[in-house]
């Protein structure tokens, strides 16, 4: 909001139709329902985490395959199409991240790094070792 108006039950009071102000999201705010969302594959609840500009890929990788949430969320369902799943085995809070071990469908452990921003999930990189991941956060 620029000039005027005010916020009135969640909402901005303007000659405009109103638009719901959505809360900033933090890492520990958004834990549980990151953990929550990938151990059922909730893709609904998962999407509504993500940033709409969230980028996926391997550490250090300058151009990550998955530039968009559109393009994260097509990733897990093609994943989950071809019978692959995974259990949620750690959520851990550091500042603005959230490092999580999943167990795969197949037995293999795999680590993310979500660094999250005030409108969801930014970035995500993927380890297969926890201790690669926890270095580059540096925990």
């Amino acid at each position: 909001m620029c000039f005027g108006g005010s916020v009135f039950n969640g909402f901005m009071d303007r000659d405009e139709a109103q638009t719901p102000i959505k809360p900033a999201m933090t890492a520990a705010a958004i834990a549980d329902r990151v953990r929550s969302a990938l151990d059922m594959g909730d893709l609904e609840e998962l999407g509504a985490l993500l940033s709409p500009d969230v980028h996926w890929g391997a550490p250090g990788d300058p151009k990550p395959p998955c530039q968009n949430r559109s393009q994260v969320l097509r990733w897990y369902e093609k994943g989950r199409a071809a019978g692959r799943s995974a259990e949620v085995t750690d959520v851990i809070v550091h500042g603005t991240a959230l490092l999580v071990g999943m167990r795969l469908n197949d037995g293999e452990e795999r680590w993310q790094i979500l660094r999250v921003g005030p409108d969801g999930i930014t970035d995500i990189r993927g380890f297969d070792k926890r201790a690669s991941a926890a270095a580059e956060l540096g925990v």
